[in-house]
């Protein structure tokens, strides 16, 4: 099981876990930045040093980038990967608030093309659902859910068209799981189909403002 981790705190605020993430790189599938929302307006020294800490230690760095669900100009998210490649090193994006039906699918295929040709090794995306089966297609990775762990437990569905795809590339990205039950989160994932995963004990508005318990462990 691989570990998708958005770590959403400033290093300043907690350099521990900023640390921890860096001496645990080989157990992630990447590390989301997120200095401002997406790269911020100029390059924020402390991430800098941090992802190159990371990618030193071997971690794929993806740069957080809104899409507003397809609302947001296309050209301003092309923007946003070339300041996160210029001032972070990221291979890649992680883009959150993607569309998920089936007549959103040629822009969001407009925009991985294009995005790809500015150098993004490795796309992301997350409409926090299963989409339409077509956006499997357009991306390295895509998150099928991202919720609390109660609706995980109590709600959660797998359409049958996610079984003739490889686990490799679907991520759960769950909050709100209870600290003993990270082991289970994570089980439970590869048991629907989820390769990789993003177990987090924190909540909203920001659950990913703390270290997965799954990398704070001594050894897993």
């Amino acid at each position: 099981m691989s570990l998708l981790v958005p770590l959403y705190v400033h290093p300043a605020h907690d350099p521990a876990a900023w640390h921890r993430l860096v001496t645990r790189a080989a157990d992630t599938y990447a590390v989301v930045l997120n200095p401002a929302s997406g790269p911020g307006r100029a390059p924020d020294p402390a991430f800098v040093a941090a992802a190159a800490a990371l990618r030193a230690a071997g971690a794929r760095v993806l740069g957080y980038v809104d899409t507003d669900y397809g609302a947001r100009d296309p050209a301003r998210i092309a923007a946003d990967l070339r300041r996160h490649r210029e001032w972070y090193g990221a291979e890649g994006c992680f883009l959150d608030q993607v569309t998920a039906s089936p007549h959103g699918l040629p822009a969001c295929r407009r925009l991985v093309r294009d995005l790809r040709r500015l150098g993004a090794s490795t796309v992301v995306l997350n409409p926090g659902v299963h989409p339409a089966p077509g956006y499997a297609r357009l991306a390295d990775l895509i998150v099928t859910f991202e919720g609390s762990w109660s609706t995980y437990v109590s709600a959660f569905s797998r359409p049958s068209w996610t079984t003739r795809q490889p686990p490799r590339r679907f991520c759960h990205l769950v909050y709100g799981v209870p600290r003993p039950l990270v082991p289970l989160a994570v089980r439970t994932a590869r048991e629907r189909g989820a390769a990789v995963c993003g177990p987090v004990t924190g909540g909203p508005p920001n659950p990913w403002s703390a270290l997965t318990p799954a990398l704070t462990e001594a050894d897993r």
